[in-house]
């Protein structure tokens, strides 16, 4: 029973990458890391799958944010980037957990508007964050795929 509790603990994590409201890959982690010390009494096994889960969970928050920001890097002047971070502050505070993604991509549009002047071109820019930022979210869900499956592997091990 404690594993299936552990189980729906790791599903919410997933689901928590897509809705920023929730906790992603870190309660994934927490989850695994509870497993090991309250669910599963004897063993290094246990130790292996949070140490690879820990890993996992290092590279995925990593690349989460190294790829999309090497993706827009010398695309976007850095003035739209921090527009739209702000428009996703706001957004969030405003409108949560939709508000993040929709202030954010109000705050790029609007500075890119500005900046080039048509709506045609900043709506080129705001497709290229969205699909940047669609990348990481695909990145931290497969690191939080492969964390649940060797949690899944070290529970069939123990």
């Amino acid at each position: 029973m404690d594993e299936v509790l552990i189980g729906l603990v790791m599903v919410v994590g997933l689901v928590g990458v897509i809705v920023p409201l929730l906790p992603g890959t870190a309660l994934v982690l927490a989850a695994g890391l509870a497993w090991a010390l309250l669910v599963v009494q004897e063993g290094a096994t246990r130790w292996v799958v949070v140490a690879v889960m820990a890993v996992l969970f290092v590279v995925g928050a990593v690349a989460k944010y190294a790829l999309p920001g090497k993706r827009l890097s010398g695309q976007l002047p850095r003035s739209t980037l921090l527009l739209g971070a702000a428009g996703a502050v706001v957004g969030f505070v405003l409108l949560p957990p939709l508000g993040l993604l929709l202030g954010g991509v109000a705050g790029v549009y609007v500075a890119e508007a500005r900046r080039a002047g048509t709506s045609a071109e900043a709506r080129r820019s705001t497709v290229r964050v969205l699909q940047a930022i669609g990348l990481g979210i695909l990145v931290e869900l497969v690191a939080g795929v492969l964390m649940v499956g060797t949690w899944l592997a070290g529970l069939l091990a123990t």
